[in-house]
């Protein structure tokens, strides 16, 4: 937010991989990170989802860069509520995260030794990112959801695997469920879905812009689980970026992202 007007001043356009740009209301900027010193800015910002806001990043001056988690908890929640198919007053985001997300700082938490060979749960209900679940997906929905979102540190060094618990508020079978997510998502370059029962691994998407999402239904119990993998270095950071650098300029989306993943 230092540097961002700087650019703008000089007719350029941004993408910023900071939480700066991500919010409308400087309120709920401010009551997660800091003073917001130049809210008039954040009006026109665009949140940087291709996958939810591709013609308004077209357009935009500023992208605000969505942040690792709320990229894979949304991607796996916005054909539900695109179609209104499950209750918002129960939808859990359960996200497992490689180190690498924390970044480099050295820091005790982010050591090996204190990483290696354990899991651990942290921020419950106040982790940074939990906002911008919530905002994105009530402003879609056009009411206030608030979502139940345990972000869990794990001994690898990257990816997010992100497990969705969502009841439905229709009956419907897994064959249903999985049509609605090929019909949203037919024409998007870096969306897979996994085969029926099959759901993805991080290793699935290492080194790679990708997210594939994996979907199971209890039809008789109305329930359902959506699991999404993606690289936080890269579809839940840089990689997202130059997405949305490619929107803006007009180049072809996928340029200089058509890898294939790391493994196998």
């Amino acid at each position: 937010m230092e540097t961002v007007p700087l650019f703008v001043q000089r007719g350029k356009r941004v993408v910023d991989l900071s939480a700066d740009f991500r919010f409308k209301d400087p309120a709920v900027y401010e009551k997660w990170y800091q003073k917001h010193s130049c809210p008039e800015l954040l009006k026109e910002s665009v949140y940087g989802l291709p996958e939810l806001h591709r013609e308004k990043i077209r357009k935009a001056r500023i992208v605000g860069n969505p942040g690792c988690y709320p990229t894979g908890a949304l991607i796996g929640l916005i054909p539900l509520v695109t179609k209104g198919m499950i209750s918002y007053e129960t939808v859990v985001v359960d996200s497992k995260s490689g180190v690498s997300g924390a970044g480099r700082d050295v820091a005790l938490g982010s050591l090996f030794c204190e990483v290696n060979e354990g899991v651990k749960a942290y921020n419950i209900y106040k982790h940074r990112h939990l906002p911008e679940i919530e905002g994105e997906l009530s402003q879609l929905a056009k009411k206030k959801i608030a979502v139940s979102f345990v972000p869990h540190l794990i001994p690898m060094d990257r990816g997010i695997l992100t497990t969705l618990y969502v009841n439905f508020n229709q009956k419907v079978k897994e064959e249903d469920v999985v049509n609605v997510f090929e019909e949203h998502y037919r024409k998007e370059p870096f969306i897979r879905l996994h085969p029926r029962g099959k759901v993805p691994n991080t290793k699935d998407v290492r080194g790679s812009n990708y997210c594939d999402i994996g979907i199971v239904v209890d039809e008789l119990g109305g329930r359902g689980v959506i699991v999404t993998a993606i690289d936080n270095l890269v579809k839940g950071a840089s990689g997202e970026a130059v997405q949305n650098m490619n929107i803006m300029l007009g180049y072809p989306e996928t340029m200089g992202l058509d890898v294939v993943p790391l493994w196998p």
